[in-house]
């Protein structure tokens, strides 16, 4: 019976949710435009266009018929619909990782250009375009007339792909969700999640090098570029080893293949090739020499720490993100730990390998791992709602290296928008969302929402 009676509903909310996509689009390019990288500010914390987008989302979510609330200080935002007890939470990210380099772009990042079924722009995928997707998905629930027996609150941070300090004050100010999930990964859902560990290894510049790359720990550097001394012989090394580079200005431009640190295998480290080449031809430093010998383009790190694996998550993941050259040498790494893995065993070897070079250690951010059987009816009602929805009875819910805001909460998921067999673009160059699939996540969404609150 129970069956039969939702069908009318669905029916209702996919009908529902094809009106709402002129509307998505609209809000989404105004979302887009805003370039909302974490910038230095003495009124904002994360700076003017973090605000601004926040503002944004808030005006559209108001427009539509939530009640919002910005915190004072500019740390996080919220809208809300419904009554009763219990809170259903939508976590989702307003803020960006850089654009990178710009040639690299087809279009401009920072202006959502439509396209073959596809949004190209900086967040269309990660997460401005799928927190939005949330948003419109209650929309399409209130435009139908379905009463809310929980509240449901969409809550927006700032500053996800740094460190997490508007979720941290959310946390200290605000009620927390009784369940909820982040929009932040793929489908059908991630039910664990790998430790995140993003360190620094520093010491002082005794060489004459000087070197700067990189844009974030999360993510694989797609080019860095030289501009010292023995060009020549860095070009021949270069070509020896088959890796590729350009000529720029007075420097050479080494290429890599940008990847999220969760899959640096699926990637080419720029940093690593550069350190590998100069090392050989003799221009050695600190960090430089402990990439060359204990890391070279091993995403595992397999000379420091082993194998370290787990059957619920697989492989430790080693991404060496930045690399800064100057009066100090700095070497910035993102490393995620499997949910059985021992933190504090990762620490120690990595300090062993590091003091051997000169390097201290120095933690940057952490967060621990999380993990909800797949059997937990939280899970199996999401899950429902997937197969139902795509006809997908193949993929099972999986672990992640990624870092999702499913951490910030109890009880809570990263559930979509991606589907299986779409390309993961997040911190890409040209990432886009398709149209097509985004609405079909938003039904997902908009079912799974009234599932939970009833």
């Amino acid at each position: 019976m129970e069956g039969r009676k939702s069908m009318p509903i669905y029916q209702k909310i996919s009908n529902e949710i094809s009106r709402q996509e002129k509307d998505y689009i609209h809000s989404l390019k105004e979302l887009v435009q805003i370039p909302s990288v974490l910038a230095e500010s003495s009124m904002y914390p994360f700076g003017e266009p973090i605000n601004q987008a926040l503002e944004k989302m808030l005006e559209i979510c108001e427009e539509l018929g939530f009640t919002v609330y910005k915190d004072p200080q500019g740390y996080y935002g919220f809208a809300e619909i419904g009554t009763g007890q219990e809170m259903i939470g939508i976590l989702g990210h307003l803020d960006v990782v850089p654009a990178g380099n710009i040639s690299n772009w087809h279009t401009d990042p920072f202006e959502a250009v439509m396209k073959d079924g596809k949004i190209y722009g900086r967040g269309t995928q990660d997460d401005k375009g799928p927190t939005l997707a949330t948003v419109y998905a209650v929309k399409a629930l209130m435009n139908i007339g379905v009463s809310f027996n929980k509240r449901v609150r969409l809550i927006f941070g700032t500053d996800e792909e740094t460190l997490w300090r508007g979720m941290e004050q959310y946390k200290l100010k605000e009620e927390m969700p009784t369940m909820g999930f982040t929009p932040d990964s793929s489908f059908p859902l991630i039910y664990a999640e790998k430790g995140l560990l993003q360190v620094q290894l520093k010491g002082r510049n005794e060489s004459i090098l000087e070197l700067k790359g990189g844009d974030a720990f999360n993510a694989v550097p797609s080019s860095v570029v030289y501009k010292g001394d023995k060009q020549t012989e860095l070009e021949d090394r270069l070509q020896e080893l088959g890796f590729h580079y350009e000529k720029a200005g007075e420097g050479i431009l080494v290429l890599g293949k940008p990847a999220h640190a969760q899959v640096p295998e699926e990637g080419i480290n720029a940093i690593s090739r550069l350190a590998i080449a100069l090392y050989e031809i003799g221009k050695q430093s600190k960090t430089i020499d402990f990439i060359y010998e204990l890391i070279k383009e091993d995403p595992f790190a397999t000379s420091i720490f082993g194998n370290v694996e787990d059957e619920a998550s697989g492989k430790l993941k080693f991404n060496i993100g930045k690399l800064e050259i100057t009066k100090e040498e700095c070497l910035s790494i993102d490393i995620r730990i499997p949910v059985t893995g021992d933190k504090e065993e990762v620490v120690k070897h990595l300090k062993q390998a590091a003091s051997k070079y000169g390097l201290t250690y120095m933690e940057f951010d952490y967060l621990p791992s999380i993990y909800i059987p797949k059997s937990d009816p939280f899970i199996q009602t999401l899950l429902k709602v997937y197969r139902e929805t795509t006809g997908d009875e193949v993929s099972e819910p999986k672990s992640s290296g990624g870092a999702t805001y499913a951490r910030a909460m109890n009880r809570c998921v990263a559930f979509g928008a991606i589907f299986p067999e779409q390309e993961k673009v997040e911190h890409q160059p040209n990432e886009f969302i398709e149209i097509e699939k985004m609405m079909k996540a938003m039904e997902i969404y908009a079912k799974s929402i009234y599932l939970l609150g009833r």
